[in-house]
């Protein structure tokens, strides 16, 4: 495996370890991949042919640049990535954007329904190589629902760590039914992570949050998809929801290494989007100097991104650094707003993926991102995630009750027909 180091104090990482003695997080710093550019372009090509399950999945089709001394037969895969890139022309109206300037990733259509799928499927194969016998995370709800995927494809048991109450449904039910072992725990996600963390410690299990170096690996292929999708003709912009921060992390990570492989020739720039009632990393990123300083009660209608004390917010700092980009803050109802947008666009999303294009709308009217900028939203979770607010939400264009009468049917479909 890769070498670890610390993000802090650049003091090397043991194998399996999470943290550094300095309070620092670690990260995997790969050796440079022995093709490059047109050679390795078309060896990504050439695996989308293939039946083999290590070729056909979109996070491991990239290896070379995710796990590549990890050995075939210890990959643990579902078919995870190959999320559809749409153009969204009328979106890109509602935004400020040129027609034609804007993609939505849909990460919603990993697995088990959110971008979490890349990260875990890399975190547990690695974990698993490592001698973990027990996996564990603390979640919000997709967290958990891909490691209870994931664990369960490969034999081995879990626990999970939830705010309780403060899971939607449709992500506890995943979770349950995956087969894990779920602890809800009196208090916020924060108060979770930090439980779980403990607990890790103490019981030596297998922690699969995204402290764990392996899941921003395996988080970097959104990155490198979304490059593959365009031709590896980057866009000017890339924005993203972000919660507790290694999605931005990972996505700024895999685009530098990708220029440095000679995959591209130029750096995107990219923006993070929080929910202006959990947004400690928006308010940093204002004067980044010293540490973060935690949002105590967060609080948003966008549950995935409800996490006050992010815990890879130096990560996500010198990525944003890195790719001149921005961090904001919407409010629930400029994100609730932008999602009935996208949901009406025929793609929908959970209430968190919406913080995307809300973020972008306010970035194009600041002028901060130009009219003519080709964009890249990512959505990171599946519209069923979270049914509840998406049928309070829609709930004056939704279901009629009507007579059972031709007559009733003809008044229902005024304007229609």
């Amino acid at each position: 495996m890769a070498p670890l180091a610390c993000v802090r104090c650049d003091a090397p990482g043991a194998p399996g370890a999470l943290g550094c003695a300095c309070g620092g997080l670690l990260e995997v710093r790969p050796a440079a991949p022995a093709l490059e550019g047109e050679a390795l372009r078309a060896l990504f090509a050439a695996r989308r042919a293939s039946r083999a399950p290590e070729d056909r999945s979109g996070v491991w089709r990239y290896r070379e640049l995710v796990a590549p001394d990890l050995p075939v037969e210890a990959i643990v895969a579902r078919g995870e990535g190959n999320t559809g890139l749409y153009p969204a022309p009328r979106l890109a109206a509602w935004v400020g954007l040129d027609r034609g300037a804007l993609w939505l990733k849909h990460e919603g259509e990993n697995p088990t329904g959110s971008f979490k799928d890349r990260g875990m499927c890399v975190g547990v194969s690695a974990a698993l190589r490592e001698g973990a016998r027990v996996l564990a995370c603390a979640s919000t709800g997709n967290t958990s629902a891909s490691l209870a995927s994931y664990a369960a494809l490969a034999g081995a048991p879990c626990v999970v760590f939830v705010p309780e109450g403060k899971v939607a449904l449709g992500k506890l039910a995943q979770t349950v039914a995956y087969g894990a072992r779920v602890l809800a725990v009196r208090g916020s996600f924060d108060t979770a992570m930090t439980l779980v963390d403990e607990a890790a410690r103490a019981y030596g299990l297998g922690l699969l949050n995204s402290i764990n170096p392996w899941r921003i690996e395996g988080q970097k292929a959104i990155a490198l998809e979304v490059l593959d999708d365009l031709g590896w003709s980057p866009p000017d912009w890339v924005v993203l929801p972000s919660g507790n921060l290694g999605n931005i992390s990972a996505l700024g990570k895999g685009l530098r290494e990708a220029r440095q492989a000679g995959l591209i020739d130029r750096l995107p720039r990219i923006a993070g989007v929080q929910a202006a009632g959990a947004a400690p990393f928006a308010r940093y990123m204002r004067d980044p100097r010293g540490d973060l300083v935690p949002e105590p009660r967060p609080e948003t209608v966008a549950t995935a991104i409800r996490i006050g004390a992010p815990r890879s917010w130096e990560k996500a700092r010198r990525e944003v650094q890195a790719l001149d980009g921005g961090v904001l803050a919407v409010s629930d109802a400029e994100l609730l707003a932008a999602k009935a947008e996208i949901d009406r666009a025929g793609v929908g999303c959970e209430p968190a993926s919406a913080a995307s294009v809300a973020g972008l709308k306010r970035l194009v009217a600041e002028g901060r991102v130009a009219r003519d900028a080709r964009v890249v939203a990512i959505l990171t979770g599946h519209l069923l995630k979270d049914p509840e607010t998406t049928v309070e939400l829609h709930r004056e264009r939704g279901q009629v009750v009507v007579d059972g009468t031709l007559e009733a049917i003809g008044a229902a479909l005024a304007g229609l027909i």
